[in-house]
């Protein structure tokens, strides 16, 4: 078979209904752009058969996957997350890197659907031929992360990318969703001294590896190193997450390209610490297992709520419990107790 004849193969069986999982693993570890989309789309699918074939292939990949730096860029709308994530993407594939960001977007709360802008946003850095952008939408999981970011992650670093960046909305628990699934979070911030200060919550910058002042360029140069003070005198007084790592915070302009190569030493330096003191293996264990606790919890309230029998509970207990005839604790124990079979009274 000649390799024109070996392509279109390949290509047949991506565009099937149904894919097949071995096709599409061997055109991902070949890194097939279009085999990789494909991929992310099946696993962020929910029709049965389509997740019966993207679990058959994680099951096939999973070997060639975890060898990539797992970055989470948060941080308010306006910070400028997409061009910095684009700067600093640029930076990373000049230098030999092969980038992919895992951009989620928002989702519409009428229909669901989603802006998917950050492509668009990231015009030069879609058009590199060592990055991958992939806006998701959100679909209203809790923190503004999409459910399947962790399985597409994983699809990435088999296809080959070595740096893997998931940029989230910045929007209430987007923050403690995207810690878990990565090795460094990289919280954004303007420059805004002691005001920025006072709104931010601790518990993100407990959350943060690295604080990452941007938009120091022109005339808010000495507003930014104000504010580096000032976030540097915080972290001092937080319990760093790490005992092999004090989060550092720096400085970059995104627009003039400043200040990455910074951002990207620290990165290195926090990931062979990491490695060096063992924290890494049992950090991404840790975010493993609650990992398949959160499917375990998802899938059995899939199936709560499609079974015939809690369906025609449900609206009963739903009138009584806004007629404050019974307490919520005592509804969901009639109907964990209807459906699983559990003890009563328990």
């Amino acid at each position: 078979m000649s390799g024109t004849e070996k392509k279109l193969a390949e290509r047949r069986a991506f565009n099937r209904a149904t894919p097949d999982a071995g096709a599409l693993a061997q055109g991902i570890r070949a890194g097939v752009r279009t085999a990789l989309a494909r991929g992310i789309t099946l696993v962020e699918s929910s029709r049965p058969d389509h997740q019966k074939v993207a679990q058959a292939l994680l099951a096939e990949l999973l070997p060639e996957t975890g060898k990539a730096i797992r970055l989470g860029l948060s941080g308010a709308p306006g910070v400028g997350k997409s061009t910095f994530t684009e700067a600093f993407g640029q930076f990373l594939t000049g230098r030999g890197h092969k980038v992919a960001v895992l951009a989620i977007d928002p989702s519409s709360a009428r229909t669901g659907g989603s802006i998917l802008g950050d492509k668009t946003r990231m015009e030069l850095l879609a058009r590199d031929p060592n990055a991958f952008i992939r806006p998701s939408p959100s679909g209203g999981t809790l923190g503004g992360v999409a459910r399947r970011t962790r399985e597409a992650m994983l699809l990435t670093e088999a296809a080959g990318y070595d740096v893997i960046m998931i940029e989230t909305v910045g929007v209430g628990q987007s923050e403690t969703a995207v810690a878990d699934m990565v090795d460094m979070f990289v919280l954004l911030l303007s420059p805004g001294g002691g005001d920025e200060l006072q709104g931010i919550k601790r518990g993100i910058m407990e959350l943060a590896d690295l604080i990452v002042v941007n938009k120091a360029d022109g005339d808010l140069i000495p507003a930014a190193r104000r504010a580096q003070m000032e976030y540097k005198t915080a972290l001092h007084l937080m319990r760093p997450k790490s005992a092999a790592w004090q989060p550092h915070v720096l400085l970059a302009s995104a627009l003039k390209g400043e200040g990455l190569s910074e951002v990207w030493e620290a990165a290195q330096s926090h990931h062979e610490a990491l490695s060096g003191a063992g924290e890494l293996t049992r950090l991404r264990a840790a975010q493993a297992r609650a990992w398949m606790w959160t499917e375990i919890r998802e899938g059995l309230l899939g199936a709560l709520k499609a079974d015939p029998k809690a369906a025609k509970l449900l609206p009963e207990l739903e009138r009584e419990v806004a007629e404050g005839l019974t307490t919520p604790t005592a509804a969901a124990r009639r109907l964990l107790d209807l459906v699983v079979g559990g003890q009563k009274g328990a």
